[in-house]
């Protein structure tokens, strides 16, 4: 017995060697690399000594393809590995974002990098580790070489291996949409759960796994750690989807294909995007983490002095609720742009993007401190245009007969307001690059600074996918076009953020996820805005459109629809999902009757020198204070699901010796999103630094708080 134990121990020798652990600045994260037994590269991760991750497999699966260097005879790059070298180093650096929830963003971690070579094809590659106190990140570099010059991927096998049937917020795996409610289960019950979670409604639908779910995850543990699996800096790269083992709970990535079915077409030098596990025994470290961020490159802008907050009002919510069209006439059940005389189409009588309508909202921005006006529907094509697969859907230059843009452009700037351009591509991606110079060219005619974007139906070239490697590619080159005519960029239905905000920040906001319309679809679950920024908004802000303060839609319109939210929770929002971009959503006849709440969103900024998480839980609640970008003013606000909450507030971030007008505007007693929404209360105090508020949120309620410094 004692020879045989020798025997093992010997036997294990060279897989202990190559195991190499690194450890985050604080100590508290590690991750241990290693090679399996076959040559196969492993890591495992843990937070104070406590596995948050198993052993897991890393690699990549090729494809047998005439456009590879290999062609037919390529191989994989899974195992048979040897350790050629390690180097590891340490970060520390401190950079200012231009904008974001923070003035100053500290950006440190200890780095791994591992050197391997694949004896069998003579080829090389790097794994390089990034870790951080809340959390790691990892990505697979493929240095230039003779042997891997070209290569397509099959498939992505980065395994992350859970300890446990955790607690997840997800939603379904899919390849075109993101428009989903979050559902709340249990690893082992998202096989049964997942039929019924799909909206399969959406006008573009591609689930691909009854396991499959989207990055951003949100996990928690039955002791009380919290897990998020996302990716950061996703460049030249499909998006990664997860798709669990839910018999062993094992997630592995599972990436987005293009039209031919292939998950990436590369050339050596390249990366991966990196793969990212946050961890941490407090939600609100969740929210409050720049790890994302900071995994992505530095400003490639030289000046970015023209980027900017903003918030904007239009005609959207009308339209969306049903009340105003975005199409000029109804007369014609398909239209070829090149072959319409507008002149003799016969108006609808409901489109809202006409000329003296327009000049209601611009008064209206012009009033309230509103910076820009949004206009969708001003130009030709909206007749025809969704779910078609329509090729020359839209030119994004020519006005439909009542919009005057240059009248209406001229008067909005005589008001101190610039009008919003947008930018609906119906998923027709040639189309909309082929026009996109003369499209931005007319931009900056007429003075817009920033767009909103939109992907809505099945992409052309038809039989791709919205999150794929070619579309990924589209969506940086309009940032990238855009920025280089100072052009702001707000895309919606584009695949989800992964921090490029950082690299290029006039992509100041996505969709990219359900956003406030739903409301007017049937509504969203109450807890639908306190689970996202845990999930959605970990990879950039998110163009959300509150300010619904009329939730009963049916009080002005035909829809009987409501917001399931209460009016202090709608003011809530402009807190909870940040971002620099915010949207006066409701109309300006609805902010009349409630204009006392309305000066909430007038009042609350947009931008962030600090902010500081309250109190938090996923899908439960969220609390955040946030301090005004060159002031001394704070604003506070809290959002709760269909349990109600009570938020305490120290008021320990205000300035020692100062005090503050508070203007508290939060639910009523009896408050209730479904039964009493509009019951809100308003008061006014003076604070200090150390006072205690204690706040009740009802069903589905919130509150906003301002405090002014005197």
């Amino acid at each position: 017995m004692r020879h045989f134990k020798l025997f093992f121990a010997l036997l294990m020798l060279p897989f202990v060697a190559v195991a190499q652990t690194v450890k985050s600045p604080n100590g508290k994260v590690a991750v241990t690399f290693s090679l399996s037994a076959t040559g196969q590269p492993t890591y495992e991760m843990t937070f104070k000594n406590k596995q948050v991750v198993k052993p897991s497999h890393l690699g990549l699966e090729l494809a047998k393809d005439k456009h590879a260097s290999k062609g037919l005879k390529e191989t994989d790059l899974m195992d048979g590995f040897k350790i050629t070298d390690t180097k590891t180093s340490t970060f520390d650096e401190t950079w200012t974002p231009v904008w974001g929830q923070f003035k100053k963003i500290r950006n440190h971690y200890n780095e791994l990098a591992v050197s391997l070579h694949q004896a069998s094809s003579d080829r090389n590659i790097i794994i390089r580790f990034r870790v951080y106190d809340d959390g790691m990140g990892l990505r697979y570099e493929f240095p230039q070489q003779q042997s891997l010059n070209y290569f397509l991927i099959k498939e992505e096998h980065t395994q992350f291996a859970m300890t446990g049937d955790h607690t997840a917020w997800w939603l379904p795996g899919d390849y075109d949409t993101q428009e989903q409610e979050t559902q709340e289960t249990k690893l082992s019950e998202i096989r049964e759960r997942f039929k019924k979670a799909v909206n399969w409604n959406n006008s573009s639908v591609s689930v691909f796994s009854p396991t499959g779910v989207q990055t951003a995850l949100q996990l928690k543990t039955q002791d009380g750690l919290y897990l998020n699996i996302h990716e950061a800096a996703c460049i030249d790269y499909a998006t990664m989807h997860l798709n669990l083992d839910d018999k062993n709970f094992v997630f592995e990535s599972w990436l987005t294909p293009d039209a031919t079915g292939l998950k990436g077409c590369m050339q050596t030098p390249c990366s991966t995007p990196w793969r990212t596990v946050m961890v941490s025994d407090d939600a609100r470290d969740m929210l409050a983490s720049s790890l994302i961020l900071n995994l992505n490159e530095p400003c490639k802008l030289e000046d970015t002095s023209w980027i900017h907050p903003v918030k904007y009002c239009g005609v959207w919510w009308e339209m969306i609720v049903g009340k105003s069209s975005w199409n000029y006439t109804d007369e014609y059940p398909s239209v070829k742009l090149d072959e319409m005389d507008w002149s003799k189409a016969k108006p609808n009588g409901r489109h809202a993007a006409n000329t003296e309508h327009v000049k209601k909202y611009i008064d209206f921005a012009a009033a309230n401190g509103l910076q820009q006006v949004l206009i969708e529907g001003w130009n030709v094509g909206w007749e025809d245009w969704a779910n078609m697969w329509k090729w020359d859907v839209f030119d994004f230059v020519t006005p439909y007969p009542d919009f005057d843009i240059k009248a209406l452009n001229a008067y909005a700037h005589s008001k101190g307001v610039k009008l919003m351009m947008h930018h609906e591509t119906s998923s027709s991606v040639i189309n909309y690059e082929r026009h996109l110079d003369k499209a931005f060219d007319l931009m900056k005619k007429y003075g817009y600074d920033a767009v909103k974007g939109g992907y809505v139906g099945d992409i052309i070239p038809r039989g791709d996918h919205h999150f794929s490697q070619a579309m990924n590619n589209h969506y940086l080159y309009v940032i990238k076009e855009a920025a280089k005519r100072h052009i702001m960029v707000n895309a919606h239905e584009a695949t989800r953020p992964t921090g490029l905000c950082r690299t290029y920040p006039n992509l100041i906001g996505n969709e990219s996820a359900r956003g406030t319309e739903y409301e007017a679809f049937g509504g969203s679950n109450p807890d639908h805005t306190v689970v996202l920024p845990f999930t959605r908004l970990q990879g950039g802000p998110m163009d959300y459109t509150p300010g619904i303060l009329e939730t009963q839609l049916k009080n002005w319109s035909d829809n009987t629809s409501y917001v399931h939210t209460t009016l202090a929770g709608q003011l809530a929002l402009y807190l909870v999902m940040w971002g620099p971009i915010q949207m006066a959503a409701d109309l300006p006849e609805n902010y009349q009757k409630y204009a006392d709440a309305f000066q909430f969103i007038k009042d609350v900024a947009v931008d962030w020198d600090d902010s500081r998480y309250i109190d938090a839980e996923p899908g439960d609640y969220i609390t955040v204070a946030r301090k005004a970008k060159g002031t001394d003013n704070w604003f506070v606000g809290g959002k709760c699901d269909e349990n109600g909450h009570q938020s305490v507030v120290r008021l320990d971030f205000l300035d020692k010796g100062a005090k503050y007008e508070c203007t508290l505007y939060a639910d009523a007693k009896g408050a209730d999103y479904k039964t009493n929404p509009k019951a809100y209360i308003i008061t006014k105090r003076t604070v200090k630094k150390g006072d205690v508020l204690k706040i009740d949120e009802a069903r589905g309620g919130g509150f906003a708080m301002s405090l002014i410094k005197k």
